[in-house]
């Protein structure tokens, strides 16, 4: 089991998420991740370009798996320039690397004056663009003209003897099967009711395609803080993030968003979806449920707009450690 520490652009300024970065691996957290977002999901929030950070994330560890979460192919990046990005990457970090990889929300593609496509529409350009970025790292120059992208003799010059692995996000079936084709693993939100059929679409498509099932990357949100009130609190703003529509649809309006979240998320609601508590065994106990839906990597996003770098250092002292057997976590 591996436990990553992910760091929010949507709610932390990117020298701050530098820090937290630093501090993850010295917590002894297993990777980073981070999120690849043009807007946040509510105003006034940051909106750090995921790319140049990981760079500087990448110097400043020494250790520990990066990449995002997710990296989308469409209005924003064309596949070629995210298989170059991550051939960048994986030359200048050797086996450290890794893509998440999605379809990409309408907040952040919409704002480049391209149409919102349908569903099945941001499925079908996301399993082109995988198809281009494998093919790139094995070495074809290719010119040819898709439904989604053009190239014209594209070829990496520069090319790590790996591809780094590649995690194809997921909520649905059909997502979840293009990632079985495609994917080195699956990455989806620890919701019980849609993770379970999300990882079985996904080891149905890996075998349906002759492919080993590989990891399986199961995100929560969490917050801490000295008492529960404060660490709720702290991650009221993503409220903004949850309602399942602002995934599919046509949303792209921050301000907007985050009203029509407010309204439709209790306090509750928030609760249930992510981790809110003062206490490390609350932590602990609610990732081990998260392990028992089929994780092999427990991805926490840090939330803890109150306190984010007292949760790295509970996780470090309390959670891992009880986690990993060599301690039993105790209230705050």
């Amino acid at each position: 089991m591996r436990y990553f520490h992910f760091c929010a652009h949507e709610q932390f300024p990117p020298d701050e998420l530098l820090r937290q970065a630093v501090a993850a691996e010295q917590a002894g957290f297993d990777g980073i991740g981070c999120s690849d977002h043009l807007q946040p999901w509510w105003e006034p929030g940051e909106s750090g370009h995921a790319w140049v950070w990981l760079g500087a994330a990448g110097q400043a560890t020494r250790r520990v798996p990066l990449g995002t979460g997710v990296t989308p192919a469409g209005p924003r990046y064309h596949p070629v320039l995210i298989a170059q990005a991550w051939a960048t990457l994986e030359v200048m970090f050797p086996g450290r690397p890794y893509l998440g990889f999605g379809s990409g929300e309408s907040l952040n593609e919409s704002p480049l004056g391209a149409p919102w496509p349908s569903i099945g529409e941001q499925i079908e350009r996301m399993e082109e663009a995988l198809e281009l970025i494998h093919r790139l790292f094995a070495g074809e120059r290719i010119s040819e003209r898709g439904r989604h992208f053009a190239t014209d003799g594209a070829v990496l010059h520069t090319r790590p003897q790996r591809r780094p692995p590649i995690y194809v996000s997921a909520f649905g079936p059909r997502a979840a099967a293009v990632a079985g084709r495609w994917g080195d693993g699956v990455w989806t939100l620890a919701d019980p009711e849609q993770a379970p059929r999300v990882i079985d679409a996904y080891r149905a498509g890996a075998e349906e395609a002759g492919r080993q099932p590989g990891e399986i990357l199961l995100q929560i949100g969490a917050s801490y803080a000295g008492d529960d009130d404060s660490a709720l609190e702290g991650a009221r703003v993503w409220k903004g993030a949850q309602p399942d529509e602002f995934y599919r649809d046509d949303w792209h309006e921050p301000n907007k968003m985050y009203e029509h979240g407010e309204r439709q998320v209790s306090d509750d609601d928030l609760r249930e979806a992510f981790i809110i508590s003062s206490d490390p065994g609350v932590h602990a106990e609610r990732i081990r449920e998260v392990e028992k839906l089929g994780a092999s990597t427990v991805v926490v996003m840090n939330n803890s707009g109150a306190d984010p770098a007292g949760m790295i250092r509970l996780y470090g002292e309390r959670v891992l450690p009880a986690l990993r057997g060599s301690a039993a976590p105790v209230p705050s």
